[in-house]
């Protein structure tokens, strides 16, 4: 599927791949891990034939389809699901050219290949990808244009995996994805059908849908089987051996060296210690993995001591307006030293909860009491995004040490991650990691006693990420943390919430509980804890999954009937060719492929009724059931 042999390749003098070999077999899920800067995303490139290596080659089977998500968000007036058929360009293709065509020929050959690749179910198919990243029905009809980056990033991935292509090249996907979108693409490419190659520090997507991990380390890329927790204890133990060697090596040394010192004056010992002396001049030593260690997050906690509650919730609404109520009949309270790990669906209500908190939008209702001198915290991607571009990381801690030397500010920031050669660099030209630790740094800054943390591990290498689990459970005051990463949320949490039903409460059930719960249909529920509507209202939701079920039911079935009746047009044009007088003697090989091509439309004829007919018998059955 993909060969990559002796692979060198440098940037600006500095090497990233240096005779690097790699072996991807067909309908294999690789994962590439690897330090943030090692080269992970320029392989991608030598890859796709954007760059071109110095040396090596990258060879991939003949006729394969690769697909990668664009870099360049999709924007413009075109609908998201328009946006997403389109990268299906066979389909695409195809379709145009069947509003044109005249010849009953090639008439016959567009409507053959159509159904070859399920063409006519493709609305069907990419409604399901980009249900499963968070767009709603109504959502998936609005223009690119009318979102933010984030979302248009998910619908360029629901654009990618459309397609099917054969090598699927994914880069950090679950960046753009809260932990729901991340469960469901985790599932997706666990029945992915072609290979992956897949760039992530997410363990938990690493461990359910790979199985291989290749390194990249020291511009070397290594493959192991397994997932990522495979991966670490085999490198562990690889490290532990090497280790032996070492010390094993080290003795034979030091013994070696004591012979020669005691016995190079003795000449009868001479030729003996000579011979030594030449063995100690040949020993390599033992190739090791020297430990570069990352930097850590500090998180200092606000110097003045809270008592418990530090914030409490009683009946409490919260919106945007007395119309626009998104979350009420809250009844909570975080106390000085909580986890808590806050989860929901998309939409369900979770950066409404954190900015009721941080006191952007009100209490419409009910009462929030927290103390009035408590400092809270709170990191989130947009953020980021709010860094002044062309000010550099010094210049923005500059404003918040105006009264320090300049050789500490210089140490606040190295000892955050950000050395000197990266102090004056624009915030626009930071990398994702290091924009994720600056603003890390500025928003815990004075110290908090409540940190609310949005996403915090996008662009963090999984090392990076490991040292921000630490911080954060030695870190002294409260937590809130809505992550896409589940590890991170089971290390750290010691309680979950869950925004649902238009509000926000305890969740009873643990994160394996909660991960099958998405994973079910949404007719099925969302388990435990459902809030109970009255009476009116369960009817009104009861009706309103009834008609949600049939429509797809009744939608199949029209499908289905309007394809017997295409391909019954087919049939039609191809029979008016096979009338032509004469035409067996003028062109016996146009009148036996006319033939030929007329069974096959009888077939699929034939099936297309045949779905017609299940389909049509399915729905009947789902309105009885459903007393309509």
């Amino acid at each position: 599927m993909l060969h990559i042999n002796d692979l060198t390749y440098r940037i600006e003098g500095r090497i990233l791949f240096e005779q690097a070999t790699l072996f991807l077999p067909a309908k294999t899920k690789m994962g590439l891990v690897g330090r943030n800067g090692t080269g992970k995303s320029t392989l991608f490139r030598l890859i796709r034939g954007e760059a071109s290596p110095e040396s090596g080659d990258i060879r991939i089977q003949p006729g394969m389809r690769m697909g990668s998500v664009e870099q360049e968000a999709p924007g413009g007036p075109v609908s998201i699901i328009d946006f997403v058929l389109a990268a299906d360009t066979e389909r695409a293709s195809l379709l145009a050219e069947a509003e044109t065509a005249t010849d009953p020929n090639r008439i016959a050959d567009i409507q053959t290949r159509l159904a070859d690749i399920d063409a006519h179910s493709a609305e069907a198919r990419a409604g399901a990808i980009l249900h499963g990243l968070g767009f709603s029905n109504e959502e998936q009809q609005r223009p690119c244009s009318a979102f933010s980056g984030g979302w248009r990033m998910r619908a360029a991935l629901a654009a990618t995996l459309f397609a099917r292509p054969d090598l699927l090249l994914l880069d950090e996907p679950t960046n753009y994805l809260d932990l729901e979108g991340a469960v469901w693409l985790e599932n997706y490419l666990q029945k992915f059908p072609g290979s992956v190659l897949l760039i992530s520090h997410d363990r938990g997507l690493l461990n359910a849908s790979i199985d291989m991990i290749a390194h990249l380390k020291d511009a070397r890329l290594t493959v192991w089987d397994g997932g990522y927790d495979q991966f670490e204890k085999q490198l562990a133990e690889r490290q532990r051996l090497t280790m032996k060697l070492v010390e094993k090596q080290e003795d034979e040394r030091r013994r070696l060296q004591a012979f020669v010192d005691r016995f190079k004056a003795k000449a009868t010992k001479a030729r003996q210690a000579q011979s030594r002396v030449k063995r100690l001049e040949k020993m390599q030593p033992v190739a090791t993995s020297v430990a570069d260690p990352v930097a850590p997050f500090d998180l200092p906690i606000a110097p003045r001591r809270m008592a418990n509650p530090l914030v409490r919730l009683d009946g409490a609404a919260t919106g945007y307006d007395e119309d626009t109520i998104i979350l009420k009949n809250m009844d909570l309270r975080i106390d000085v030293d909580d986890r808590i790990g806050l989860l929901g669906r998309n939409g369900a209500g979770k950066s409404t909860f954190a900015k009721l908190l941080t006191g952007q939008i009100p209490v419409l209702s009910g009462a929030m009491r927290m103390h009035k001198k408590l400092e809270i915290a709170h990191f989130a991607q947009h953020q980021i995004d709010a860094l002044h571009p062309n000010t550099s990381a010094y210049q923005h801690i500059l404003e918040l040490m105006p009264d320090a030397t300049e050789a500490q500010r210089r140490a606040r920031l190295a000892r955050f991650g950000l050395p000197g050669d990266r102090q004056e660099t624009p915030a626009k030209d930071l990398s994702g990691g290091e924009k994720a630790r600056l603003l890390m740094n500025l928003i815990s800054f004075h110290g908090a006693h409540l940190l609310i943390l949005d996403e915090p591990t996008n662009h963090l290498d999984m090392d990076s990420r490991a040292a921000l689990m630490d911080a954060i459970n030695t870190y002294e005051g409260a937590v809130i943390l809505i992550s896409h990463d589940r590890h991170l949320i089971e290390a750290c949490v010691d309680r979950l919430w869950i925004a649902e039903g238009g509000t926000v409460k305890p969740y009873e059930g643990d994160m394996d509980e909660y991960r099958k719960q998405l994973l079910r249909p949404e007719t099925e529920g969302n388990g435990r804890g459902k809030v109970k509507p009255d009476a009116k209202l369960e009817r009104r939701r009861d009706a309103a999954e009834a008609r949600s079920k049939l429509k797809p039911l009744k939608a199949e079935a029209l499908k289905w009937e309007r394809e017997a009746e295409r391909l019954k047009g087919v049939l039609a044009t191809i029979d008016k060719g096979l009338s032509v007088p004469g035409l067996w003697e003028k062109d016996p090989g146009l009148a036996a492929e006319l033939t030929k091509k007329r069974a096959r439309a009888e077939e699929l004829i034939d099936a297309a009724e045949m779905k017609w007919l299940e389909a049509d018998e399915a729905y009947e059955q789902a309105r009885e059931a459903a007393g309509v």
